[in-house]
């Protein structure tokens, strides 16, 4: 994959096609796991979705946790499978079905036929399976679609039938009638699992209905219902034994009912409205018979000894009147207690006259055919009419609804086949425990509880799209055959099948050997939940096939999937492979939340409340997404409101700088080798230890972040790794790279560049390969840049076409180095404080302040702090940096006010005592506070959040002043002097100039090659500022600052007006550059330093032409002397040139000097110096450069001062204030400079404008050393 510099705009969603298509020409995934073959296997399953509708974000967010831990897995060094799986069969497809086709019930689908049908869900199963591969792919992530599984294959279907098998013939299957959740849209059974899924608040018709007693008709017991449906097949009551009910007289009605005393609430508004005539214990109405509701099945009396009251304590007293109304075949207490009594049986006939549409059978003959819901309302008045209903009302409460059908299930007895599951709970449990869950209270609480409340699982479904239950039985039931295969099937039949559907093996009948003719297979098929159960053998077509492999490799190592599958998948694994294994099917398992639209209401197509993930996709990037989605809430388990912004902030805040950073890099490495002439090239293996404090920090940090990751990652934590991966990002990007801009660009010497140049490769490179799994798209578009500067020495055999192909870095401990992490952390803290100090008082970073102050109870952190203080006084720009462990000798204390917003809504009443008492808080009270986040206050527990904290000083303390202002964060507190001076000002107004110079020179385009003079004009006050602060102007801006007008010969680039702070400035840029007739060109230069006085001493002055100047110098005019002291002269001219390199820190070029500004006169190596004094050479590379224009001058380009000695005796010298044009020294340096004159290096020297040290050169004393220009200072010794 060919590349070019980085891009200034980059597309992140383009350059993701661009990687898409690479990895298609390298078949990337597949050279992958070639490259893996051989490895320790990594096993992974995918549970498989359906193919009828498209991909959410709840895939989505799933499936990006899968593809991030398996692409881990594989760049940790195994070989890891991952074949997509697909969900064919069941109610999802079945439901599309029936609504496309119209069918109500079993009939039609009779009338069509089952082939008929079934080749209709067929056409439709894998409709968006192209969608899907197209989506997941577009995503990033890596799965084999070509080699899946689907569990409507016959392979898959066969392993199922093996599944059945096993657990029939270990007495695990049985047959039984059970109140279940019923589908009546899908006319079928759901399992428990399946119906607590999707539960919804409705409203439902409440009646209280009266049954006259047998042995005294005037007294009535009153049940409570809201399900008037059920009331035709009532058989009994129940009422609690042990609680208390009464015998009451209804004084408006005069009516006599039985209740319970504690359920009187539900029909009387007060005690004014009854009598209680009797009161005795539930167990009392124990046998009594009543009068039935309706006659239908009337029978049950002399049957059964259906009608009477039954006690059982599962009857409360939290709703209803206390006695429940029971139809056994409507409800699961219902039918365990009638049981129990002996109401209904087993064996007999079920009394439920509602079919599997939910509609009245010919038995209740007065609503027959009506669907139950809307038969209510027909009971009601049926009731009413009958004096048989006492109160009517409405009742809201949380009901289930069906999961595909979105439509109210009823309970309802059925036939079913059921595989015996509460027998296994403890097993399960302990199962359980020996998997390893993230987030581990999923597994501990939500999980373990639903296993604590096991069911028998019933696997049947009376539906067509399917696994047939492979169980062949004589008419009289007697007789059962489980069939495990195809090959068994065929012996036992005579007849051979290549598809297992209903329509290929519902005809074939087995011989029996009992004598009773031929059996037929069992109707049913299997619940789809059993076949998405069984794919860990049904997917490799277990026992059949590959039986080794799959013995060595289960339990799986890793699956994952959403909150939730915990009463789905993950329950359905567990029970099948605990039954057929006794173990766990999976080792580690990730559990992800539910993601919701952003109004925190489930995605809905019909609403429209989200947008559609690959609009989202193809606004962002791919990458976007995952980080979004995996650095969210959500992968801990919870829930996370999807928000577009969301993913627009990973763009702008996480990839933007950090891909800047990168293009920064490169284009620096391309400075390098096309400058210097050199070759970069990295060598991991060749990396040591930095000399350069920032480098050894950040290569701590790197190697500090592989480690966090990598025991992070083990133990499969995705909600600490992002966060950290982000941070460092910032780290990267608004810290190192940001302070080592001049390094990287240069400026300090090749060398050095290289070695900054070496650091930022390492660390961006670590960083590449440790996001790779996570955001496979940039990390991929950066290393295919990245490899080019790879030695290959340090690559070897090794296939470095892709990041994806390469391992996992290891961290090095070499490079660690906690003390500097600790450090620059501290560092970092008194900015990031200081800065928020600044904004508080809208006080912009150009305008500098006196200092700041770092106030810790640690001194170790204060002596870091005081290490990097020259870093502070940069970032914060302030004059100077002070630390002590002691705030009160500044005057500051801590005040609290109670937040009355958050304290009100949890305290209300209290909140005006708790704020009185809240400002009688002393210091060291609200330090301990601010440490735990924890306070008592008025008897009241306070937390985070609750009290506002801020900073007072008392002016009265020694050494305290009002203008400081101060933050802190739970460890430092830092204050600063927020008052500025009037040079302070003017100089902020100067970076303001700066900073307009700069914009205009964007807003026209141009880049800082450019060579250009800016034309100005500013109001009397801003004009005095920008001559004061001009030398200061121009070292930033490196172009010339000049007055307006323009002169007539130049145009006139780019012109605007602004406003500075009150001032009005107009700048104009004009471009230089083109050829001119001597072919030449034209080169921007600073004006000189105003000819005052001859220097002593000769001099030459020299112009940089065709090359930059490095080490850390800028500039290209420059002043040096032939001779310091007087009469202390340059040898010749090879000395000469050493010096011109050394100014313009071009020392490792070779270079040519000219006596002339169109470079034709090479400078005679035989040239006495000193017979240049006065004049200009030009200093150029070898070859390859042209001449310019200049205006040569026979004065110093530098400002210098001349120096005597106070006492006589030493020869006289000149110092240069600047070298080269517009690096001004400090008077640190300026003192060095004269020691070295005059060897004067260990002793105490002074500058002094007098012939004592009243008049010495200090920082205080000169502020800008270019005002010494011209003058003759003192030298003074001691």
């Amino acid at each position: 994959m060919s590349q070019s510099l980085p891009t200034t705009n980059i597309s992140f969603p383009n350059e993701e096609e661009k990687i898409l298509k690479y990895w298609k020409e390298i078949d990337a995934f597949r050279s992958s796991l070639k490259q893996s073959k051989g490895k320790p296997r990594y096993t992974f399953y995918d549970g498989p979705p359906f193919a009828t509708g498209l991909p959410h974000y709840g895939h989505i967010l799933a499936g990006t946790i899968k593809d991030v831990v398996t692409r881990w897995a594989h760049q940790t060094g195994y070989h890891v499978e991952r074949r997509f799986g697909w969900d064919c069969h069941g109610l999802p497809v079945e439901y599309e079905i029936d609504k496309t086709l119209g069918i109500k019930g079993p009939e039609d689908v009779e009338k069509m036929g089952i082939a008929a049908y079934n080749a209709e869900c067929r056409k439709i199963v894998m409709r968006y399976s192209t969608e899907w591969e197209e989506i997941v792919t577009r995503l990033g992530r890596w799965i084999d679609f070509e080699n899946d599984y689907k569990t409507m294959y016959p392979t898959f279907m066969e392993s199922i039938w093996w599944v059945f098998k096993e657990l029939y013939n270990r007495g695990l299957v049985y047959k039984g009638s059970k109140v279940m959740p019923f589908s009546t849209a899908c006319n079928t059974p759901l399992s428990n699992f399946e119906s607590g899924q999707n539960y919804k608040d409705v409203v439902d018709p409440a009646v209280i209905v009266n049954f006259p007693l047998l042995d005294d008709p005037n007294v009535c017991i009153i049940a409570w219902t809201t399900t008037p449906w059920t009331l035709p097949s009532n058989l009994s009551v129940c009422v609690n034994p042990d609680l208390d009910y009464v015998k009451v007289k209804d004084k408006s009605s005069g009516k006599v009912y039985i209740m319970m005393e504690a359920r009187l609430v539900s029909l009387f508004k007060n005690e004014d409205e009854y009598t209680i005539l009797e009161r005795f214990k539930g167990k009392t109405l124990e046998g009594k018979k009543y009068e039935p509701i309706f006659p239908y099945f009337k029978h049950m009396r002399e049957q059964t000894n259906a009608f009477r009251v039954l006690v059982d304590d599962y009857v409360t007293a939290e709703s209803g009147t206390g006695i429940v109304h029971q139809a056994p075949y409507f409800g699961e207490d219902d039918y365990r207690v009638c049981l129990k009594y002996g109401i209904i049986s087993r064996d007999m006939k079920i009394i439920c006259p509602v079919d599997a549409s939910g509609k009245f059978t010919s038995d209740v003959t007065d609503f027959k055919g009506q669907y139950v819901k809307e038969a209510d309302k027909h009971i009601i008045k049926h009731l009413k009419g009958n004096g048989r209903l006492v109160h009517q009302s409405t009742f809201k409460h949380s009901y289930p609804f069906c999961w595909r059908s979105e439509t109210p299930l009823i309970y309802k007895a059925v036939p079913s086949w059921f595989v015996r599951v509460e027998q296994a709970t403890t097993q399960l449990l302990e199962n359980n425990q020996k998997t390893y869950w993230v987030p581990d209270f999923v597994k501990e609480k939500r999980f373990a509880n639903w296993l604590r409340e096991a069911r028998d699982w019933a696997i049947s479904r009376n539906r067509y799209w399917g696994t047939p239950i492979p169980l062949w039985i004589s008419e009289d039931g007697e007789e059962v055959v489980c069939v495990g295969s195809v090959e068994e099937l065929k012996k036992l039949s005579g007849v051979e099948v290549k598809d297992l559907h209903r329509e290929s093996v519902d005809g074939i009948t087995i011989p029996s050997k009992l004598g009773k003719g031929v059996l037929r297979r069992t109707p049913e098929v299997f619940d789809c939940w059993f076949e998405s159960g069984s794919m860990p053998y049904a997917q490799v077509h277990y026992p059949f096939e590959k039986k080794k492999e799959f013995d060595d490799t289960f339990p799986a190592d890793f699956i994952a999937e959403g909150i939730d599958q915990t009463r789905g998948w993950f329950y359905t694994l567990l029970v099948l492979s605990t039954l057929l294994f006794g173990k766990p099917p999976f080792k580690n398992l990730i559990v992800n939340g539910i993601v919701l639209a952003e109004d925190g209401n489930k995605m809905s197509k019909r609403l429209k409340n989200y947008p559609d993930p690959m609009l989202i996709v193809h606004k962002y990037g791919a990458d976007a997404l995952r980080l979004y989605l995996c650095n969210s809430p959500a992968v801990k388990a919870e829930g996370l409101k999807f928000k577009e912004e969301g993913v627009e902030r990973v763009l702008k805040d996480v990839f933007l700088p950090w891909y800047n950073a990168y293009r920064f890099f490169m284009q620096n490495v391309d400075r390098y080798q096309t400058e210097e002439g050199l070759e970069f090239l990295y060598n991991e293996n060749k990396l040591t230890k930095r000399s350069n404090y920032k480098d050894r920090w950040i290569m701590s940090l790197a190697q500090s972040l592989i480690k966090f990751v990598r025991v992070e990652m083990q133990a499969y934590r995705l909600y600490t790794v992002m966060p950290r991966l982000v941070k460092f990002v910032d780290q990267l990007t608004n810290w190192y790279v940001r302070m080592n801009r001049k390094r990287l660009k240069g400026e300090g010497g090749p060398e050095d560049c290289k070695e900054a140049l070496e650091t930022l490769f390492s660390v961006l490179m670590t960083m590449i390969r440790l996001m790779a799994p996570m955001i496979p798209y940039i990390t991929e578009n950066m290393f295919q840049s990245l490899r080019q500067l790879i030695d290959p020495e340090s690559v070897g055999t090794q296939d470095i076409r892709s990041v994806h192909f390469l391992m996992i870095p290891s961290y090095r401990e070499d490079l660690i180095d906690v003390s500097i992490e600790t450090a620059v952390s501290r560092m970092q803290s008194v900015i990031e404080l200081g800065r928020v100090t600044r904004e508080r008082n809208t006080l912009p970073l150009k305008y500098p302040l006196k200092e700041v102050v770092a106030i810790h109870r640690d001194p170790e952190a204060l002596n870091d702090i005081k290490s990097l203080q020259s870093y502070i006084m940069e970032e914060l720009n302030v004059r100077e940096v002070k630390v002590t462990q002691d705030k009160s000798s500044y005057g500051a204390h801590l005040v609290a006010e109670a937040d009355f917003k958050t304290l009100g809504a949890k305290l209300k009443g209290a909140v005006k005592t708790i704020a009185k008492a809240v400002k009688e808080l002393t210091d060291s009270q609200l330090e301990e506070y601010q440490r735990t986040g924890e306070i008592t206050v008025a008897g009241h527990t306070l937390g985070e959040g609750d009290l506002k904290l801020m900073y007072k000083f008392d002016s009265s303390k020694e050494g305290a002043k009002s203008s400081y202002d101060a933050h802190s964060d739970k460890e430092v507190l830092v204050l600063i002097d927020i008052v500025p001076d009037q040079s302070m000002l003017d100089e902020g107004v100067a970076r303001e100039v700066i900073n307009r110079v700069q914009k205009l020179r964007q807003k026209g385009g141009l880049v800082p090659s450019d060579k250009i003079t800016v034309y100005y004009k500013a109001s009397e006050n801003l004009d005095k500022i920008i001559k004061e602060f001009s030398d200061y102007i121009g070292n930033a801006i490196k172009q010339p600052l000049v007055p307006f007008p323009v002169p007539a010969s130049e145009t006139v680039y780019i012109q605007e007006s602004m406003d500075v702070k009150k001032d009005k400035l107009e700048m104009a840029i004009v471009k230089q550059g083109g050829e001119s007739s001597g072919a030449s060109t034209t080169v921007t230069f600073l004006p000189p330093a105003p000819a005052k006085v001859a220097p002593y001493c000769k001099f030459v002055n020299v112009v940089l032409v065709g090359m930059p100047s490095q080490e850390g110098v800028e500039g290209n005019q420059a002043t040096v002397l032939l001779e310091n002291p007087s009469g202390n002269g340059v040898k010749d001219i090879q000395t000469l040139t050493d010096q011109i390199k050394s100014v313009f820190g071009v020392r490792g070029r070779r270079v040519v000097v000219y006596t002339d500004a169109g470079l034709k006169n090479e400078l005679p190596s035989t040239t006495k110096p000193d017979t240049l004094s006065g004049q200009t050479l030009y200093v150029g590379p070898m070859v390859g450069t042209q001449g310019v224009q200049y205006t040569a001058v026979a004065t110093p380009v530098c400002h210098f001062v001349n120096v005597e000695n106070s006492k006589g005796g030493s020869k006289k010298g000149t110092l240069l204030l600047e070298n080269p044009r517009g690096n001004t020294l400090n008077v640190e340096q300026l003192l060095a400079q004269v020691s070295a004159v005059y060897n004067l290096n260990g002793k105490n020297v002074i500058l002094s404008r007098t012939k004592d040290k009243a008049g010495a050169v200090t920082p205080d004393s000169v502020k800008n050393l270019l005002d010494l220009h011209g003058s003759t200072l003192q030298l003074l010794v001691q």
